[in-house]
């Protein structure tokens, strides 16, 4: 898995709007979002998911999807990095199918890190490896969520994608992302929304 300056470009176009959210008038930003997969979508990479989206404008969106564990843990990734913690046993997160040797921590906003971009004011997501030095040490964020890969859609591919009823959207829920168990996300977030999974067929756009 690979932090730091490699990835600071990420950080740097999330960075260049020029207005609230870089969008249109006739465009809503879902940035600090969740993505919830509706039936019809049978792509691999994001069946039955929960994304929360980091930044979207008329560029294109960028997400991390917060429901799928990999069969590692936060010790083992410390390890190979030689920072020590290697009995912390948080689950690591495939969050999408894009960059997927490249991590990305979603986190509560305390500390001061190298590449790190705030998305709401109890959200920010950090991609350079001082973070991962810190949490080695229990010296990092209270809350946080470590992925490999992230999920990205071009200009107007998720415009057009929800519009297709493929994806359910609502605002983003901290608790959600940071202390709902990984399966148990999923229908949290749908619960957002006011029912239950067993509609979800009968619903489209947004919430």
């Amino acid at each position: 898995m690979l932090f730091g300056i490699n990835q600071t470009y990420i950080i740097a176009n999330l960075n260049n709007r020029t207005d609230t959210y870089g969008m249109s008038d006739k465009m809503t930003s879902l940035r600090n979002h969740f993505l919830i997969a509706m039936p019809r979508m049978k792509d691999p990479n994001f069946e039955g998911t929960v994304t929360y989206i980091c930044d979207h404008n008329e560029h294109g969106a960028m997400g991390v999807v917060i429901n799928r564990p990999l069969d590692m843990t936060l010790g083992e990734i410390l390890a190979q990095l030689d920072f020590g913690g290697e009995d912390i046993d948080s689950l690591i997160y495939a969050g999408g199918p894009v960059q997927m040797e490249r991590g990305f921590v979603l986190h509560s906003p305390q500390g001061e890190w190298q590449s790190s971009l705030k998305i709401s004011e109890g959200i920010c997501l950090t991609t350079s490896k001082d973070i991962l030095e810190a949490l080695a040490t229990e010296q990092g964020p209270e809350e946080s969520l470590v992925a490999l890969g992230y999920a990205g859609w071009g200009a107007g591919q998720l415009e057009q994608e929800i519009a297709e009823n493929c994806w359910l959207t609502c605002l983003a829920d901290d608790a959600i992302l940071f202390r709902t168990p990984h399966h148990k996300k999923f229908d949290s977030a749908i619960s957002l929304l006011g029912f239950d999974p067993s509609q979800l067929s009968d619903q489209a756009g947004h919430a």
